[in-house]
């Protein structure tokens, strides 16, 4: 009997055995096959979406459709940041909008007149020109004359200037930036900006502006480092932490760049060379790994702040130390001044407890001032963040599709 049990409990367990192997070599071979139909499916939708992205950017490009009308909003932006002197620039949430329409001709203009009437409201109303020599109209006409298209007989454009005019907060690049993309749109041309930053070639062939620190955070948002290079401009964004917040003193009285420049000597000795390099280094790893409180060092420098504090700016160091000893991250003048720019990290605590004038960015801002007035220099404090987006088409006659207008963003690789 006990044999008996023993070759049946043998024959069981072969069975079993031979079964689970079955279902092993079943199971393998149908995860194979799925594994297999899922890489083929895989490399189907890979090939159709190339297809589809090939197709989509080429009929995209032949569209030479003119539009009759345009609105365009660009950021305010803020360069330097310190060490980053010509080179390192930030895209903040101000904005000017630019409104441009193709009208009728005025009554008695022979047909060869073509002419651009500008108005202004807002920020420098009374202080920006509204002929020729206004940046809006330069970049319009820079827009025509790379489309090789004739201007229309009559454009009517008019700005609304949030962007506080020769503060240092990159108006002068907005408005060319802005009359850029109007003119494009009007002029039906299509830039092929994947990879090769073709807009901001054209800032920069319009030789209104020396450097990309400001124009390229206006086109692409964002933290941008820009160089030249091979006889054309480069940039690349850098990462910018969550909850950043920057707190914008902005003096009542101007500082024209041509005047802060001019103020700043030829050559600087090498260890204020290295000092920069060092900073701007240091700088740019405490955006990307959001060590802000690097900052307090990584903005500092020897090549633009000390130069046109001592000989333009009393405000600048007062309100520096002001705004480090209330808790800021960095502080630094912004683009070529007088506006000094602190950034915090927004939210020291729970918001949802703190009492308004406890929130960090609200202490910076009230030690700002309060230092400015303790030195008799008038002006207002911005609360604001970074922008991320840049430059963009609100609208337009006839409407852009989606991917048309994402084409001025700068975002065609992210189809």
């Amino acid at each position: 009997m006990a044999g008996g049990n023993s070759d049946g409990s043998a024959q069981r367990a072969a069975t079993q055995a031979a079964v689970a192997a079955a279902g092993a070599a079943l199971a393998y071979y149908v995860g194979s096959r799925s594994k297999s139909a899922k890489r083929a499916a895989a490399e189907r939708r890979s090939q159709a979406v190339a297809a589809a992205k090939a197709a989509l950017l080429s009929a995209d490009f032949d569209d030479k459709q003119k539009r009759t009308s345009v609105v365009v909003r660009v950021p305010a932006t803020t360069a330097n940041m310190g060490p980053g002197f010509d080179t390192i620039g930030m895209a903040l949430d101000i904005w000017t909008e630019i409104s441009a329409e193709v009208v009728a001709p005025l009554a008695g203009d022979a047909a060869n007149v073509r002419r651009i009437t500008l108005t202004n409201e807002g920020e420098g109303a009374t202080e920006l020109p509204t002929d020729e020599s206004n940046l809006v109209i330069v970049g319009i006409k820079a827009a025509f004359k790379a489309a090789g298209e004739e201007l229309p007989r009559h454009i009517k454009v008019h700005c609304k200037n949030r962007i506080p005019f020769a503060r240092g907060l990159g108006s002068s690049s907005a408005g060319i930036v802005g009359g850029i993309i109007a003119g494009l749109a009007l002029s039906g041309m299509r830039l092929p900006v994947h990879g090769r930053e073709e807009l901001l070639q054209l800032v920069r062939a319009s030789e209104i502006e020396g450097h990309p620190d400001n124009v390229a955070p206006a086109i692409y948002g964002g933290l941008q480092l820009g160089i030249f290079a091979d006889e054309r401009w480069y940039s690349s964004r850098v990462q910018i932490p969550d909850g950043l917040q920057c707190v914008v003193f902005i003096p009542d009285s101007t500082g024209p760049t041509s005047v802060a420049r001019a103020i700043l000597p030829p050559n600087v000795p090498r260890k204020d060379a290295v000092f920069n390099i060092g900073r701007a280094a240091i700088f740019v790893n405490a955006f990307r790994s959001g060590n802000l409180n690097e900052l307090r060092y990584a903005t500092q420098d020897m090549l633009h702040q000390p130069q046109r504090g001592a000989a333009q700016y009393p405000h600048l160091e007062p309100l520096m130390k002001a705004a480090l000893g209330a808790g800021a991250h960095g502080c630094f003048l912004s683009g070529a001044g007088p506006t000094v720019l602190a950034i915090t990290s927004g939210r020291a605590g729970d918001i949802f407890t703190q009492q308004l004038a406890e929130r960090q960015e609200n202490q910076v801002a009230s030690a700002m001032r309060e230092a400015a007035a303790a030195i008799g220099v008038s002006g207002c404090v911005f609360i604001t963040n970074p922008d991320h987006r840049g430059a963009f088409i609100v609208r337009a006659e006839p409407q852009f599709s989606d991917r048309a207008v994402a084409r001025y963003e700068g975002d065609v690789a992210d189809l």
